[in-house]
């Protein structure tokens, strides 16, 4: 997290405003193939972990190799797709100066590329997930890590044009990385057998194709949304608001890797529970990974949203125009959303997914729609998030409940007892206790100690004295073990 943060402040540095925002809007179909990424590894992995709570590995060699097929064909038509929206970007859309176009299009082209591999990849990420194969996710987020940061120091000196050198190089470790994943799942996986004429299965072909159709739906609308929103963003306001942009995803993404970790580790559990017929073990484990996917991310997210400017203005050398309202928003969309992320994911679990995900397809597009339309009524940028907050963050996630009701029978009394309350309480405590410095004090660094201290001692407080009795008990029978491991 610290590496990425400093990575991006020497980036900006280097690259400058524009061409750290036209990498934004151009590379942006890289981030916004994560989603899609992410999505079919758990339509994969929703398989593979039903299977294996149903005890069927020989099931999870068949789900394997379908899966290679199905992401093969998905890889292909992605590339085309993304070949040619590429011809009307560059031709009429995006707000790009001149001299940095042929840089743009180089940018975006190794961008296609990875992104194809990446999606192929997806099947061994969903072997990953189904093994909860935590330590290696760890320790290929570190090497990572460390490799954008070479990176950023290759640009910092190189003499040529350095967006080009960023762009191919980006996509040249995203492609590094998918091979070794690939190599450690045969190596590791009995299932990680590539005979797909041995292992086809026509039945399973049909459910996964259908269940891989609405997932892709769904999460290409996403995906489209999340790009579409800075394609507008450009063509109104230029690159430099997506300079902004680019900053408050940054940060929004390096301030959820907790959370993010913990929702991979628990999704698994939630899919095996259903596939082994435990339908309230997966809603319970639905609503404590919401619940605890939430407070992981307030606890960051918090003391950031109160002191957004400074922290900005200490980190960046040059802080983008709106940057400090755009972090702040987009972090409010993300803890509106924390809190029924992982209901929708028992909605995915269940199966019975064709209406569920068409409405959120429909949702996911609506933004940009309204985007557009105020910005063209000359509404300012802000607005972006303000349609982002109340269409995706609420209705869509409203959507969600209501559909994990009807489909998964959870209640409304069991999502405000175990998710809105501990959740929203402190959340409160820590905004009113980190308000008080920030009026008795000037901006400093000792307001922004005091502000972190309040808001997170409010926190342990409070999320401890609203906790169950059950979970009190697993925290004090993990604290002996935890000081074992830290101290022998």
């Amino acid at each position: 997290m610290f590496i990425s943060l400093y990575t991006t402040r020497l980036l900006l540095s280097t690259l400058g405003a524009i061409d750290f925002g036209i990498f934004n809007v151009v590379g942006g179909a890289i981030a916004m193939l994560g989603f899609l990424n992410a999505a079919m590894a758990g339509a994969t992995q929703r398989f593979m972990s039903i299977a294996e709570g149903e005890g069927k590995p020989e099931k999870k060699k068949a789900i394997f190799n379908i899966s290679i097929v199905l992401h093969l064909v998905i890889a292909v038509m992605v590339g085309l797709v993304l070949l040619i929206a590429g011809y009307f970007f560059f031709n009429g859309i995006l707000n790009i100066p001149d001299n940095r176009v042929y840089a743009a299009k180089v940018v975006y082209g190794s961008m296609i590329i990875s992104t194809m591999f990446t999606v192929m990849t997806v099947p061994y990420e969903a072997v990953l997930n189904s093994y909860e194969n935590m330590l290696y996710y760890a320790i290929v987020g570190v090497i990572e890590s460390f490799l954008k940061l070479a990176v950023a120091f290759i640009v910092v000196y190189a003499m040529q044009d350095k967006l080009i050198i960023y762009g191919v190089l980006m996509a040249l470790i995203s492609l590094l990385v998918m091979v070794i994943m690939r190599v450690y799942c045969h190596r590791h996986y009995e299932e990680c057998i590539f005979a797909p004429k041995h292992y086809w299965d026509r039945s399973l072909m049909k459910a996964m194709t259908g269940f891989a159709g609405w997932n892709l739906l769904n999460n290409a609308s996403r995906m489209i949304s999340q790009y579409g929103m800075s394609v507008v963003l450009n063509s109104f306001f230029g690159a430099i608001l997506n300079a902004a942009q680019g900053i408050s995803n940054q940060i929004s993404g390096q301030l959820m890797a907790f959370s993010t970790t913990m929702i991979k580790a628990v999704s698994p559990m939630i899919a095996k529970s259903e596939g082994a017929g435990e339908r309230e073990k997966m809603l319970n484990a639905s609503l404590l990974s919401a619940k605890y996917g939430y407070l992981l991310f307030a606890i960051f997210a918090v003391p950031f949203l109160l002191e957004t400017p400074y922290i900005l203005d200490i980190w960046l050398e040059k802080v983008p125009d709106w940057a400090v309202v755009f972090v702040r928003l987009q972090l409010i969309l993300l803890l509106i959303e924390q809190l029924t992320l992982m209901i929708g994911r028992s909605v995915e679990v269940q199966g019975d997914i064709k209406v569920y995900f068409a409405l959120q397809s429909f949702l996911n597009v609506l933004p940009i729609i309204f985007a557009y339309l105020f910005f063209s009524l000359g509404f300012p940028p802000y607005y972006l998030y303000i349609i982002w907050i109340l269409i995706v963050g609420i209705i869509s996630g409203g959507v969600a409940v209501y559909f994990a009701k009807l489909k998964c029978g959870l209640t409304y009394s069991d999502l405000v007892r175990k998710v809105l309350y501990p959740c929203l309480l402190p959340t409160a405590g820590m905004l009113i206790l980190g308000v008080i410095p920030i009026y008795w004090l000037d901006e400093s660094f000792l307001r922004l100690l005091f502000v972190a201290a309040l808001t997170t001692i409010s926190f342990f407080l409070l999320t401890y004295v609203i906790m169950p009795q059950e979970e009190r008990l697993v925290i004090s029978r993990l604290t002996p073990l935890l000081k074992t491991k830290i101290f022998k």
